[in-house]
């Protein structure tokens, strides 16, 4: 399952700071101080506008040699980091309901096993997380 997407961005740079907009997502633009913090801002605005949609529903990117430029303009290739946008933003427990067998549940409260910490911990090793 793929977590990362590009898409090309545009960069303006301005009297104080840079402008950004992202051609491909309307509506998504923000700025920075500097360089750094207007691509820091890009990606979190990316996550932002693609928040509670599916993957599928994600806009296609455009390749970046058929996007016009003005003036100053420059445009760069910015990853999408779908795993980390949602380690960062969306880490809100959920409850889940489960059932096992009553002979372990015993077991397991005996040893003060911490069913919800146990559950994270496996399901990041199945899906080949890293922490």
């Amino acid at each position: 399952m793929m977590k990362k997407y590009f898409y090309p961005v545009i960069f303006e740079p301005e009297d104080i700071g840079v402008s950004v907009y992202v051609p491909d997502i309307p509506g998504c633009f923000t700025q920075g101080d500097s360089l750094e913090e207007a691509l820091d801002n890009v990606q979190d605005v990316i996550g932002l506008m693609l928040d509670g949609k599916s993957p599928d529903e994600y806009p296609l990117a455009s390749p970046p040699n058929k996007i016009k430029l003005e003036a100053q303009q420059f445009v760069m290739m910015v990853a999408f980091d779908k795993l980390a946008y949602d380690r960062k933003y969306n880490a809100k427990a959920v409850k889940k309901t489960l059932s096992i067998p009553a002979w372990l549940n015993n077991m397991a409260l005996e040893q003060n096993i911490n069913f919800s910490n146990l559950l994270q911990r496996a399901l990041i090793s199945e899906l080949g997380l890293v922490r």
